[in-house]
């Protein structure tokens, strides 16, 4: 099985510079109105839609899109959902959003906003927190909050995918509405 193509910063720009070239962010809108590559549309990676992607894009069909999001990983995801339902042309941004900024290339920079990280380790360490104190205080049982999000967080850790941050990226403080709150800004 081949390896999925990557491009580096750099080589996305100078054919950007060249062309028009289509790039989708897939983070949150939360992350991606913080800050993005100037000419990337935000379609999140737990919304997107790789049929509808195509349909609505706006170059020939036969050229590549290119997917990018904080450093590579999402990327690859959306790269393996595009390639699952057919598409095949499909590039991820090596090193992401961050490498983007990091190369002086030209961004967007908008309100800033807690980072889903952040909330985890918040909502987390809560969690831990409070399953320890019950169990101490209340009855032994209330450990059990405590290894739960233990558990929880190892399986994010190996499998990449968290569900907490999945859950808390749908929450109200975490989307972007109204005029000046708008995500593109």
């Amino acid at each position: 099985m081949a390896e999925n193509p990557v491009i580096d910063v750099q080589a996305l720009f100078k054919r950007e510079e060249k062309g028009e070239v289509e790039i989708i962010d897939v983070r949150t809108p939360l992350e991606f109105r913080e800050v993005h590559a100037a000419k990337a549309q935000n379609v999140p990676l737990d919304a997107l839609d790789p049929s509808s992607v195509m349909k609505g894009r706006n170059v020939s069909a036969d050229d590549p899109l290119y997917v990018i999001c904080k450093s590579g990983a999402r990327g690859a995801k959306a790269q393996q959902k595009f390639i699952a339902a057919g598409f095949t042309n499909v590039v991820n941004v090596e090193g992401g959003t961050e490498a983007w900024v990091n190369a002086g290339l030209p961004v967007v920079r908008g309100k800033k906003g807690m980072s889903l990280e952040r909330q985890v380790r918040i909502v987390a360490g809560f969690l831990v927190l409070v399953g320890s104190l019950l169990g101490l205080l209340v009855h032994p049982y209330f450990v059990g909050i405590s290894a739960f999000v233990g558990a929880g967080l190892m399986f994010a850790g190996i499998t990449d995918t968290c569900g907490m941050g999945m859950m808390l990226a749908r929450m109200p403080w975490n989307q972007c509405q109204g005029q000046d709150q708008s995500c593109s800004t």
